[in-house]
């Protein structure tokens, strides 16, 4: 059955439709051509045509044209609009001209690498075998490292392994160095956020050691949509580019439909689980034999659906291996299994994490299912765009949950249909992040007096490294002197350096079969935890804090774990504060102390509490930032404590969840908590904190957007038709109480000074 015909059966049952909140179709497009240019080389011209290539998409040619000027750009086009060639072509035309040129491709994951090299070592075998590519990461033998550095035209690797296995050593990597000449970035809209400000440094340090070697490489950077490609990629890479963003790519027709799942419990306000919906219709889809991609919030929610996939699928007598989970914490060995499948058409439905949002190659997908929003407009096209890698129809579903932020989304398509996609932010310049460079440039090179490192003037940086005995300073040089290796203490992509292993205890073998980063340990493997693998269960007999090992065994039972974190914070500094007579706002530094006491027993379908537990972990403490208000106490006098501690709840609960829609960042990105008297300003106070130490821009940007957020906040509460409130605006009755909604939109209009008879402006009216 093809996509159209299972989209009239499932337009036609009634019971679908009435759920459907939007439906647009994106109509097909022709491509946009040029000819090849004549300045190509011939072989790689008739390469290109006997791949059955006989002209570029214009935005591929405009590439090419480009870096031959000897610009920097950035692509930014849809998935699967051809991007890989945008950097090829040069790269390849140059290394074909010069056997000494080198080139160096970063890519944000292992599996985009390894895909990679597998495409370029094709065309190598096409040009006789001139062109060296080859992976170096952490899974790369000891023994190959040597020839790699030696002799790689083309060193593919990602930005963990040049910041602790390549920079700190770039002696061995002389002739690269030396030599060269292009540095591609692909998924550039992935660098933001904390990841971002830590690879925007580590591309400080490379721009130092090609300095050093004499090189002076071009950078070629592609991105899906963002807002603001040029400052993104100029506040990277450090340098101008150019960005090319008309897509010349043919496209198939798109239709995508809004579901909203129906309300099963009027007075709470309660719709029926996301995940059991997505499961219905991925179920439709693969049984109707289209290739479907359902993409999950979280590792939970990935194991949990694929369970739910397999067993409808059992029970009809198909076989399950039809159905895969695709997540972080697999073995490499296993992802790579599961890709192969899926483009060799083994696997019709893999659930994921947004693991498989960026481009790996998986064959060609027909459908694609969105289980809930997935934090930015950026990344729901392309989710979206991964169903219809080719000229045929294809079919998107967004399956929305309870949150505000899905419901937001869901019920207002005309801001996510108009808005266009969020601008990418990062912070490289913040001190706990900078500080961490610093130190790995100084190991790998000194630093002389007045030498910038980006657009930062470090001599204070390195005069404080100089009295902590960090660095010496001798005349005008600073010289790394501990005996410490500073790349290996330092993760780009959390504030946590190590993982946890878990093993596999059951029959007395012991296995590792996943890992888990520091900071979720206590949510996701701590004792007594259920924890999904593959659909099977496993239950956390031990957990070996220290060691940061988790002893599992599989079992058979019929609920899942989900644990509670409580948080606290302090205020350490504020940088700057705005107050009026109804509310002051503030922005600045604080520790947050956070802890897991207690974790609930979900039972699968029927998502009911069938029991608790109690967890004793550690406490984790961070520095971060984070923005907050607070209201006098004399402007809620006419709340009693109950009410006032409702009123807080139900407004952080809203806020907290749609505080990402003013970010490109996930809802999982900030944390926010309330204190109906706060020790620090005495009043009742909302704080919305980021969970990167030091913080990454996001909380300065909430406190510019102030009287925005706090609009939209109050729309939501008097759009939503529950009566007294409900998950999808100020939270569960049973945490806000019966007037949980009136007491928050109450308070919300207070801060805005408000009169209670007066209509909610347009969440879409601009701050003032």
């Amino acid at each position: 059955m093809n996509v159209e015909k299972v989209l009239e059966k499932i337009t036609n049952n009634p019971r679908f439709m009435r759920n459907i909140t939007f439906q647009h179709t994106l109509p097909g497009q022709p491509g946009i051509y040029e000819p090849i240019p004549d300045f190509l080389a011939p072989e790689l011209t008739e390469l290109l045509q006997r791949k059955g290539i006989n002209r570029l998409y214009s935005h591929q040619a405009q590439s090419l044209e480009a870096v031959q000027q000897g610009r920097n750009i950035v692509v930014v086009t849809p998935t699967a609009s051809g991007k890989t060639l945008c950097y090829n072509l040069p790269v390849i035309q140059t290394l074909l001209e010069n056997e000494e040129a080198r080139a160096l491709y970063l890519f944000p994951t292992k599996a985009l690498a390894q895909d990679q090299v597998a495409e370029l070592m094709a065309w190598s075998d096409e040009l006789g075998g001139r062109i060296k590519t080859y992976t170096y990461d952490g899974d790369t033998p000891g023994d190959a490292r040597k020839a790699i550095r030696s002799a790689g035209s083309i060193v593919v690797t990602n930005p963990d392994m040049l910041h602790s296995g390549i920079l700190p050593h770039h002696t061995k990597w002389m002739r690269l160095f030396e030599n060269l000449k292009y540095v591609v970035i692909d998924e550039l809209h992935i660098y933001r956020g904390v990841f971002g400000s830590h690879v925007a440094n580590v591309l400080r340090r490379l721009h130092r050691i090609c300095q050093f070697y004499g090189s002076n490489p071009q950078f070629i950077c592609t991105s899906a949509t963002i807002a603001n490609p040029e400052d993104h990629g100029k506040g990277l890479i450090g340098q101008p580019v150019k960005v090319i963003d008309q897509n010349g790519a043919p496209r198939g027709q798109k239709e995508i439909l809004f579901y909203n799942p129906p309300v099963v419990n009027k007075p709470l306000g309660i719709r029926r689980s996301s995940l059991l919906e997505a499961e219905a219709v991925a179920h439709e889809l693969i049984a109707s034999n289209i290739p479907t991609i359902v993409f999950a919030r979280s590792r939970l929610d990935t194991e949990v659906l694929v369970t739910y996939l397999r067993k409808s699928f059992h029970r009809i007598g198909e076989p399950v291996e039809k159905i895969r989970a695709y997540r972080g914490g697999y073995l490499p060995q296993q992802r790579r299994q599961i890709e192969r499948d899926l483009r060799d058409g083994k696997v019709l439905g893999v659930v994921s994490t947004n693991a498989l949002e960026l481009g790996i190659d998986i064959g060609t997908l027909q459908a694609a299912v969105l289980t809930g929003y997935p934090g930015t407009i950026a990344s729901t096209w392309q989710q979206l765009g991964r169903a219809g890698r080719s000229n045929e129809q294809s079919l998107a579903i967004l399956v929305a949950n309870s949150s505000p932020v899905n419901q937001f989304i869901i019920q207002n398509p005309d801001y996510f249909m108009d808005r266009g996609a969020e601008s990418a932010r990062i912070n490289p310049n913040n001190l706990h992040i900078l500080v961490s460079h610093l130190k790995c440039a100084a190991f790998e090179l000194p630093f002389v007096q007045r030498e910038l490192f980006g657009d930062v003037d470090p001599q204070e940086i390195l005069d404080f490294l100089s009295e902590e005995m960090i660095l010496r300073k001798v005349e005008d040089r600073w010289y790394w002197m501990s005996e410490t290796y500073p790349a290996v203490d330092i993760s780009l992509r959390s504030a946590a350096t190590e993982n946890f292993a878990i093993i596999d205890t059951t029959d007395g073998q012991r296995k590792v079969i996943g890992e888990v980063d520091r900071f979720s340990t206590p949510m996701l493997i701590h004792e007594g935890a259920i924890y999904l693998h593959e659909s099977r269960q496993y239950h956390i007999d031990h957990l070996d804090w220290e060691r940061q090992k988790a002893y599992a065994r599989q079992v058979d039972v019929d609920y899942y774990t989900d644990a509670n974190l409580a948080v606290d914070l302090k205020v350490l500094d504020v940088f700057a504060t705005e107050d009026t007579p109804h509310v002051g706002r503030h922005w600045g530094e604080v520790m947050v102390v956070a802890k897991t006491h207690m974790y609930k027993k979900i039972k699968f379908y029927t998502h009911e509490n069938i029991g608790w537990g109690e967890i004793a972990l550690p406490e984790q403490e961070m520095h971060t930032t984070a923005y907050w208000f607070s209201i006098p106490n004399e402007l809620v006098e006419p709340l009693d404590r109950d009410s006032l501690q409702s009123a807080l709840i139900g407004s952080s609960h809203l806020l907290g969840n749609i505080a990402s829609l003013e970010l490109m960042c996930e809802p999982s990105d900030l944390g926010v908590t309330a204190q109906i008297r706060s020790p620090f300003t005495g009043e009742p106070t909302v704080y919305i904190y980021e969970k990167y130490p030091g913080g990454v821009g996001f909380s300065e940007q909430l406190f510019e957007t102030h009287e925005r957020l706090i609009r939209r906040a109050l729309s939501i509460i008097e759009h939503c038709s529950c009566p007294s409130g409900c998950p999808s605006c100020v939270g569960p009755i049973e945490e806000v109480g019966l007037q949980g909604k009136d007491n928050s939109s109450w308070f919300l209009r207070r801060i805005l000074d408000l009169e209670s008879n007066q209509q909610t402006p347009s969440i879409f009216t601009p701050a003032k």
